[in-house]
């Protein structure tokens, strides 16, 4: 296996959703074990919760809804040899995305949500940016 940003990028966005996972999990078993929600009364939106448990599925949807673009755009360059293109913002895009989330996790006031929005920009030029070079190289 290559030893550069982008495997390392993609190991780590997907760390990170299965952390959010992870933790929205702990906590689901918690309630249960301390008899508060029963095991069969959690939605998939945890809508029934606490607002940070609803934002925790949200930032971990946000993450699982996003893998298949920029995971994708990653494996492609690791596949065909173009990491050159997604290298050097790889570990940027991770950091957006961990940004975005944990600002999801935190907050839905004003400001958070368009720091949160400002995060996925980054997320989103960088894949626009990955998306035109992949596909100018193979068009060339």
């Amino acid at each position: 296996m290559s030893n550069n940003n982008s495997a390392l990028a993609l190991a780590l966005f997907i760390s990170w959703a299965l952390a959010l996972l992870l933790l929205m999990e702990v906590l689901r078993s918690l309630l249960v074990l301390s008899g508060r929600v029963p095991s069969n009364g959690f939605t998939p939106d945890n809508a029934n919760l606490s607002p940070f448990m609803q934002r925790l599925a949200r930032a971990h949807a946000n993450c699982v809804e996003s893998l298949p673009v920029f995971g994708g755009l990653l494996l492609l360059a690791l596949a065909t040899g173009q990491t050159a293109v997604t290298d050097p913002l790889a570990l940027w895009f991770v950091l957006a995305r961990v940004v975005q989330s944990c600002i999801h996790l935190a907050s839905l006031s004003v400001a958070a949500v368009n720091l949160r929005f400002a995060a996925f920009a980054v997320q989103t030029a960088i894949g626009v940016h990955w998306a035109a070079a992949l596909t100018l190289r193979h068009l060339t």
